[in-house]
């Protein structure tokens, strides 16, 4: 059975008082919450507070981005051995906005996964298709060819240490909200693919989560799917009581 999933991507948000408001209103309800893994993916300048305060909790910690270069010329960028030194467990990689504004291909995804698991870190590993391409009829090409091109190389273990999210990148930050059975539809194609490029068993153990304006009010249908493993939460997040209802929905 796999246990579900909740991680919250404050993006550029939070300086240091306000995660750390955020985070013990978190710990207060949370902080021994067994039936539920749940991690919080602050912005670089508060991971070291935040990992500070989820310490022995049953929150994990996770980051938003990586290089995948171990060190070197990269301005601006943090390596995965970084994230390690300040008790990251998992790193999101491949989110919408990383391709959108910043040009991540798969192929660069994909070797951010890869270094993210020759260090230890589970990469949370993100897809989806646009309005347009969802208009256009071309959703299953678009999340094949990114899940082929994100998870290319990985070992069934690596798969099996990686968590994958879609995203359809028409209802991130919109308001608007794939239906669970949209959802549904395209968490089934995902673990389609991953049962074709390994096998049923290993496909079976992936967690997918949904991420894509989750509320605590749409939260429990969503999950309640198949194969919806819970959730990758981005505004829902930034706000203890909703992050809380959601994380509960998942159970």
């Amino acid at each position: 059975m796999r246990k579900k999933i909740v991680a919250g991507n404050w993006k550029m948000n939070m300086t240091s008082d306000e995660a750390t408001n955020l985070v013990n209103a978190l710990k207060a309800d949370l902080g021994n919450f067994r039936e539920v893994e749940v991690v919080v993916c602050p912005p670089f300048t508060v991971l070291g507070v935040v990992s500070d305060l989820v310490h022995g909790t049953h929150i994990d910690l996770g980051a938003q981005n990586m290089h995948w270069e171990k060190s070197g010329a990269y301005t601006g960028e943090i390596s995965a051995g970084m994230l390690r030194e300040l008790y990251c467990h998992y790193v999101i990689l491949g989110h919408s906005e990383r391709r959108q504004y910043f040009g991540e291909t798969d192929e660069i995804v994909n070797r951010k996964t890869r270094a993210a698991l020759a260090a230890s870190l589970h990469p949370i590993v993100c897809v989806g298709e646009t309005l347009a391409e969802r208009e256009a009829g071309q959703v299953d090409a678009v999340i094949t060819r990114q899940v082929k091109g994100a998870l290319a190389g990985l070992s069934a273990k690596e798969l099996l240490d990686s968590v994958i999210a879609y995203e359809p990148v028409w209802a991130i930050g919109t308001g608007k909200t794939a239906s669970s059975e949209q959802a549904q539809e395209v968490h089934a194609l995902i673990r389609k693919l991953l049962a074709e490029m390994y096998d049923e068993t290993v496909a079976g153990g992936v967690r997918i989560q949904y991420g894509g304006s989750v509320k605590p009010g749409n939260a429990k249908e969503l999950f309640g799917m198949p194969d919806i493993d819970g959730g990758l939460i981005g505004g829902a997040a930034l706000d203890a009581k909703s992050f809380i209802d959601i994380v509960r929905a998942a159970v």
